[in-house]
């Protein structure tokens, strides 16, 4: 339907904007978002917020406002004369993709996975034999014959240890309000047991199986009735199910001790005897341990003061602890499970130059992964400390630990900016790698493009990585398009990763950048802590240095220049383009956080004061205060164009927080660049969507990113 015909049947009050650039000379109608402000004081300072009517999800005025942007989104998208060659790119780089595989669990003598093989919509959930032959692969459920919409995905699943059944939790439009369900491997039949409520994006969920296999533990949102609404998704517990009887009588375990904001995920030794529940403070990084041993009984190893980052079973009798206690870039501890008392645990690999970030252990060996910037490595240790050498991989690359397998096999995925995902097996007696067929190669190659990798220096003096991937024969003249990719939270790090959507940007002249900022685990704890809290500004401070890195190394001008994130990376867009709004030509942000004094009134943001702050502390006030790009948007600025992108069931960020950002911007800037809304009605924060829905956000992004960028179609 056309803008100005859905506007007069929506009703909207519009104003008109001629646009400068915009696809075939097209004029943009933003609708109108009245002021009506409200008044908050914090800490004896006044705070307006002149959009808080749009926080409302279900009042009319609010649906008759989305739906006008997602209109007047749609029409100026749709005008861009490049998008028709994108829209045939996109679709061929991700709806012919090869099979892929991710989850992997072994049990039973068997390996279970999720397959995505576009173009089918939604992940289906495989086994394969011990021997990962492709050939002998199973489906036992596949969710689009569930729901043909394509809009119900598996959230995630746990086999029993015999191998004979699964649990399997699902849940539709990107919700992640799961409910757990049980099948039989063999024949793909549900059985009849159904409980409601054991993940949601506040908390997420898990599940895992009593060692008889004839019952599962699970983590338990409230149910109706037991808390106030306003508690329905914290307090998560852990509750055991047995197989064939009612939920009404299922029996409660452990976790009317946890904190309100605890995330819980369980996970059992090799033979199932005993029990492990890591209970996360929300998502700052405090992680206490809680085992349950073959006698039924609970003793919490670690307590969030005690800096375990991971706690893992051994096969020799013993758990081992990644520790930061003492060690800021992390070292393993091992102590007997019969008496797992910290104080008495024995270093057995001491902390080195390169943070430490994850452990894995088989039958006698201990795998240990190391952060070095961007790019991982992995080193082998006997179960004694003794280094046994490293797992050799491709320079400036990421290693995953998918899973331990039988006789000291390790199942690990490498990749790299410029080489896929690559499922290997490295077995720990010979020391080697070898393929598998879990991944194929794509139909395309980077081998015209090489990765260049610098630091840009931050206003402290901090050497930030800043990694760019181009074509060999780009010329760095400072005339090219570049898009720089950042995050910059929770201790995550961003890790080399292969994009199909990388070669349609080399395709049409672009570079791609990443920079590796403060408050993810690049360099360990102290880095994820210099960029949390109080401290949130130095992310921002990183990447302003990376924009002027990229300039300074003549890879781009500010006019050439696009900026993307998502989330907690969709913070750092709205940081930079209230902050340093000339440094960029294009904004896309994707499911951000813009009004940071009201991110934790929402569900999900009060499991994240831990890691950002909150506004009952004077000095988290202060900084949330002074870098809420909702309330540092300025009349009169000319801001670049900026694309924002929310989905209506986002359980994680508050779809409202796109709106009130768009509206505040739509009025304030005086560029003549566009400020888009898109708002996707079956979506949520990502997680789930089908592929027909991916494929459609892509290219609505990279359209509006090559527009404004001036990029033209490549010649084929």
């Amino acid at each position: 339907m056309h803008l100005l015909g859905l506007l007069r049947l929506a009703g909207a009050a519009v104003f008109v904007l001629a646009i400068q650039g915009a696809p075939y000379g097209a004029e943009l109608e933003y609708p109108q978002a009245p002021k009506r402000p409200i008044s908050d004081v914090f800490h004896g300072v006044t705070v307006v917020d002149d959009y808080r009517w749009l926080e409302e999800d279900n009042a009319a005025e609010v649906k008759t406002w989305v739906a006008a942007q997602n209109a007047l989104t749609r029409r100026y998208l749709d005008g861009i004369a490049q998008r028709a060659d994108i829209t045939r790119r996109i679709s061929h780089l991700l709806g012919s993709r090869s099979a892929t595989r991710s989850d992997m669990r072994y049990r039973g003598g068997r390996v279970f996975a999720l397959k995505r093989a576009p173009p089918k919509n939604q992940p289906v959930l495989v086994v394969l034999p011990l021997s990962l032959d492709v050939s002998q692969e199973r489906v036992i459920l596949d969710p689009t014959r569930i729901d043909p919409s394509g809009r119900t995905t598996i959230d995630f699943f746990t086999p029993s240890f015999d191998g004979r059944l699964v649990a399997v939790s699902l849940s539709k439009d990107g919700s992640e309000d799961g409910t757990a369900y049980v099948y039989e491997v063999a024949s793909g039949r549900r059985l009849p047991d159904a409980i409601a409520r054991v993940t949601f994006p506040t908390g997420g969920g898990s599940i895992e199986w009593a060692a008889d296999n004839k019952g599962f533990f699970y983590t338990r949102y409230p149910q109706p009735g037991e808390r106030p609404p306003d508690d329905s998704y914290f307090y998560m517990q852990v509750w055991f199910h047995r197989l064939g009887t009612p939920p009404a009588n299922d029996r409660y375990v452990i976790g009317r001790e946890f904190p309100r904001i605890a995330e819980v995920a369980l996970e059992a030794s090799r033979d199932g005897l005993y029990l492990l529940a890591e209970v996360r403070n929300g998502d700052g990084g405090q992680i206490a341990y809680y085992l349950r041993n073959t006698a039924g009984k609970w003793m919490r190893v670690a307590d969030f003061a005690d800096e375990v980052k991971q706690l893992r079973f051994g096969e020799d009798g013993r758990l081992y602890a990644l520790s930061v206690q003492d060690a800021p870039l992390g070292r393993v501890l091992a102590m007997p499970i019969a008496d797992p008392r910290l104080a008495r645990a024995h270093v057995i690999v001491p902390q080195g130059p390169l943070a430490a970030e994850s452990v894995a252990l088989s039958r006698s060996r201990l795998f240990v992964r190391y952060r070095d910037g961007g790019p991982s490595l992995a080193k082998v240790f006997a179960l004694d400390g003794e280094a046994l050498g490293e797992i050799q991989t491709e320079k400036v690359s990421n290693i995953d630990f998918v899973e331990v397998l039988d006789r000291d096999r390790l199942l690990v995925r490498v990749m790299s900016y410029v080489s896929p995902p690559l499922h290997q097996v490295f077995d720990a007696r010979t020391q080697r790698l070898a393929a598998t067929a879990l991944s194929a190669r794509p139909a395309f190659n980077f081998d015209d493009a090489t990765v260049d990798t610098g630091f840009a220096i931050s206003p402290d003096g901090t050497r930030v990585p800043v990694t760019v991937l181009r074509r060999k024969d780009m010329k760095l003249d400072g005339r090219n398009p570049v898009l720089l990719h950042a995050y910059g939270g929770y201790g995550i790090s961003m890790a080399p990763y292969f994009s199909p959507l990388n070669r349609l940007w080399l395709d049409y002249g672009g570079a791609y950048a990443v920079v590796n900022t403060r408050g993810g685990g690049e360099f360990g704890e102290p880095w994820h802590r210099a960029g949390m809290l109080t401290q949130k500004q130095n992310v921002f401070d990183d990447f302003a240095a990376a924009m002027r890195y990229l300039v300074e190394k003549n890879y781009t001008r500010p006019e050439r220049l696009a900026i993307e994130g998502g989330s907690n990376g969709g913070l750092t867009m709205g940081a930079a383009l209230t902050q340093q709004p000339q440094a960029m030509r294009a904004v896309f942000s994707a499911v951000g956080i813009y009004d940071s004094l009201r991110w934790e009134t929402q569900p999900n943001g009060e499991y994240n004061v831990t890691e950002f702050g909150s506004v009952k502390d004077p000095a988290q006030f202060k900084a949330l205060y002074d870098y809420s790009p909702l309330l540092r948007v300025r009349d009169g600025v000319p801001y670049p164009a900026v694309l924002l992108t929310g989905g209506e069931n986002d359980g994680r960020v508050a779809p409202y927080e796109s709106r009130k950002m768009a509206a505040r911007l739509q009025a304030a800037t005086t560029s003549g660049h566009p400020v888009l809304l898109r708002t996707e009605a079956g979506a949520g924060h990502g997680i789930g969507t089908a592929l027909s829905a991916e494929i459609e956000l892509e290219v609505d992004t990279y359209s509006f990113l090559v527009d404004q960028l001036g990029m033209e179609i490549p010649a084929r």
